[in-house]
């Protein structure tokens, strides 16, 4: 896609470059791949000799490196130009019940090594920060030694965080909310650090990388033992005024807190431990047995009571279902679907994610690489790069 030039008035040259600049980092960003200066001319509107000067100033600066010739051309290949990924990295971590994990990834997304510690609830607050550090050292040693520094870290924690960052209410861990999240992370990791409620950072993985790539609005349900929802508006996580966005399982007419006993009570899962449960009920509806089905299909109408509350605020293009009970949504969202068209004038389509366990630490790393844009590549930050935070192993 064509981009119009860049116009400023009153002679301000150097904040001419730097537009350009910008302007040729997103397009090779954008790129499917390597770009000629031909290429990236035409992309960003430049002439070819202002495009000369751009190119040299961002391979000094180490943003963009040249690629090796395409094979099998005729006579003297054009040069081509790539943009750098490698030269920065973030750091997603998910705090969890039953899991840390900590997954960094490069400054376009891809996934370079991760960390992954167990815990339980009945981990203590002191000792789930110790796993979040033992997570995280483990995701820097796999990365190895030549890795470049994080230049942004964010973390994902189960609970109503508000804007500033604060965990202030969480029902499974009674020792967790109040966490400085922030003040123990930056003991050790001197970039910026953002925390935020895992079940945002999920739907908006599920954004940018997973079933709903490209939607712009959308209501992403956590299905598990403990459920959560959020909100994606206008293709932007949406938090509200607080940050409590999406809680609507507080509501008790919901039935969002027990509704799960459905499924660990029925008959069909007696003498199960609850976290197996689930996966027996969905097992025995699969196969057409009347008390799993029955089963789901209560859970699925008090899953549907929220949903409908959401679905019949924002209207979205799309509701996809996470959490550990998407592993069954052949089973789950045919009884969704069913149990929503009473209360929906429009019933959504509603798509299964495909990130897995790692959807809430994926979020975290694109929430972190949001951030890295903003201080590097808006008109409003510096391409300049970054001096090398401190990082203790």
């Amino acid at each position: 896609m064509k981009r119009e030039p860049v116009q400023v008035s009153g002679g301000d040259l150097q904040r001419l470059r730097q537009l350009n600049s910008l302007s040729s980092i997103r397009a090779l960003r954008e790129a499917r791949g390597p770009l000629t200066l031909t290429e990236l001319a035409t992309q960003t509107g430049l002439s070819r000799g202002s495009m000369v000067d751009v190119v040299t100033d961002l391979q000094e600066r180490g943003w963009i490196a040249e690629v090796e010739p395409a094979p099998g051309g005729m006579g003297r290949p054009a040069k081509r130009y790539r943009f750098r990924a490698d030269a920065g990295h973030v750091l997603g971590i998910d705090i969890g019940v039953h899991k840390v994990l900590a997954m960094i990834t490069d400054l376009a997304g891809q996934t370079v090594a991760s960390g992954r510690v167990a815990v339980d609830p009945g981990t203590t607050r002191d000792e789930r920060l110790e796993a979040v550090d033992r997570a995280v050292d483990a995701a820097l040693v796999a990365a190895g030694p030549a890795m470049p520094d994080l230049w942004g870290v964010a973390a994902g924690s189960i609970g109503v965080v508000n804007r500033e960052g604060v965990v202030t209410r969480v029902n499974a861990l009674p020792d967790w909310a109040g966490v400085d999240l922030i003040g123990h992370l930056g003991q050790r990791l001197s970039c910026p650090i953002t925390i935020e409620n895992d079940s945002k950072l999920a739907a908006l993985a599920e954004q940018r990388l997973g079933v709903a790539a490209g939607v712009r609005d959308l209501v992403y349900l956590h299905a598990g033992r403990r459920p959560g929802a959020a909100l994606i508006l206008n293709g932007r996580l949406h938090h509200g005024f607080s940050g409590a966005t999406g809680e609507v399982g507080l509501m008790e007419i919901t039935g969002w807190r027990t509704m799960a006993g459905h499924l660990e009570n029925s008959t069909v899962a007696e003498g199960a431990a609850p976290e197996d449960a689930a996966g027996l009920v969905f097992g025995s509806a699969r196969t057409g047995d009347p008390a799993a089905l029955a089963a789901v299909d209560t859970y699925a109408h008090q899953l549907a009571l929220g949903t409908a509350a959401m679905v019949l605020t924002l209207d979205p293009e799309l509701v996809v279902l996470g959490g550990g009970f998407s592993r069954s949504a052949d089973v789950l969202l045919p009884a969704l679907r069913r149990a929503l068209e009473p209360h929906c004038l429009r019933v959504p389509e509603i798509r299964p994610s495909t990130l897995g366990e790692e959807c809430v630490a994926l979020g975290a790393a694109c929430l972190a690489l949001d951030h890295v844009d903003e201080r590097f590549f808006s008109p409003e930050g510096s391409i300049a790069r970054p001096a090398a935070p401190r990082r203790l192993v």
